[in-house]
């Protein structure tokens, strides 16, 4: 895992051999930052990375200047990998919860103003998941709910749909509420 951007760019951290998730690639987290950099002021953003995996994400937008952001990974090897890059980092406005994303989403009580979601791309309900976000009230007035996704999902016609954005075979689906 890479951070491409920002105060920590260029920092490596290698996951364990049996580390299971896939890491949103090199290219698709430039592409899908420099759109966010050019309609955000990060610095008073505060983030959720739900289906965390490797925290590539969450890190990415502590180092672009996020105030804070909260991490979510059930699996107990990427939790604790996410926990180590935090403390080689030295990051207090990070918190990684080792808890399934929906039982997350179902009792959490703090508010985001970018959430964003990478489930594993072969989970069951992996359909009903920009629901689970956006009916919850985690997601902050004028927040920015993004779904990683391959290109067998159209969420195009859910009610709060903005835009998609596809770099190789990663799809990012934009979502304000």
């Amino acid at each position: 895992m890479r951070i491409v951007g920002g105060l920590y760019k260029g920092r490596i951290f290698k996951p364990a051999k049996n580390f299971k998730a896939r890491p949103t690639t090199d290219i698709a987290k430039e592409g899908l930052f420099n759109i966010l950099e050019n309609r955000y002021d990060f610095s008073n953003k505060s983030v959720l990375d739900i289906f965390s995996g490797s925290g590539s994400i969450g890190y990415e937008f502590v180092s672009r200047g996020c105030k804070d952001a909260v991490l979510v990974e059930k699996d107990f090897i990427h939790h604790r990998f996410i926990v180590e890059v935090s403390k080689t980092l030295g990051l207090n406005n990070v918190k990684a919860f080792k808890l399934d994303a929906f039982a997350f989403l179902s009792r959490y009580q703090g508010h985001f103003d970018i959430i964003f979601a990478d489930p594993p791309f072969d989970l069951k309900n992996f359909a009903d998941v920009p629901d689970a976000v956006l009916d919850t009230q985690m997601l902050s007035e004028n927040g920015l709910f993004i779904i990683e996704h391959p290109k067998e999902y159209d969420f195009s016609k859910h009610r709060f749909f903005k835009e998609n954005r596809k770099y190789g075979k990663v799809n990012f689906s934009f979502f304000e509420k």
